[in-house]
């Protein structure tokens, strides 16, 4: 598929079949993170995989949304702070950037894969570390449910580059 198509096709998917992921389907959407790019290849990410039935039960408690429920499996992407760099001149860390890479990574390869993912940032942070038992400088960054789509995507809702896209400083319209 071309790489414009793949980011068509790929949307936030709620609402997923009762079908597992087999093993290398899963493996090619992990190494897909594995392979992202990270700020001077630090690689700060840890990928959990929660498919255990009990487990998922658990960190559903994280973020309460019915449709979550139905996710087959769900990789937890961390940061971890003690890996990742840091710019000398405001220590602005990087480990969120590089996972959020990771993530779009794993999301694009899912599509290509016939897999749904969505993107999940509005848990419980804290109550998520101790259920997965992260040390204190790992952070999830995002819950990405996965399995195989249920539903068809949306028509997606974007805005318009006019409203995005500056030349040389904000404000002046690329012409």
């Amino acid at each position: 598929m071309e790489f414009a198509q793949l980011i068509k096709k790929r949307f936030s998917v709620r609402k997923f079949k009762e079908q597992e992921i087999e093993k290398e389907k899963l493996m090619q959407v992990l190494e897909a993170g594995r392979l992202a790019p990270s700020a001077v290849n630090f690689q700060p990410w840890h990928f959990v995989v929660v498919k255990d039935k009990d487990k998922l039960a658990e960190l559903h408690t994280t973020y309460h949304r019915d449709w979550f429920k139905e996710a087959p499996m769900v990789i937890v992407v961390c940061a971890d702070h003690s890996q990742s760099w840091k710019r000398g001149n405001d220590g602005k860390d990087s480990a969120d950037i590089d996972a959020a890479i990771a993530i779009d990574h794993m999301t694009l390869m899912a599509a290509e894969l016939g897999l749904g993912t969505c993107w999940v940032c509005n848990f419980e942070g804290m109550a998520c570390s101790k259920l997965l038992h992260l040390s204190d400088d790992v952070e999830p960054i995002a819950l990405l449910p996965i399995g195989y789509p249920d539903t068809l995507p949306k028509e997606k809702k974007r805005k318009a580059l006019e409203e995005i896209v500056h030349l040389n400083e904000f404000g002046k319209a690329l012409k």
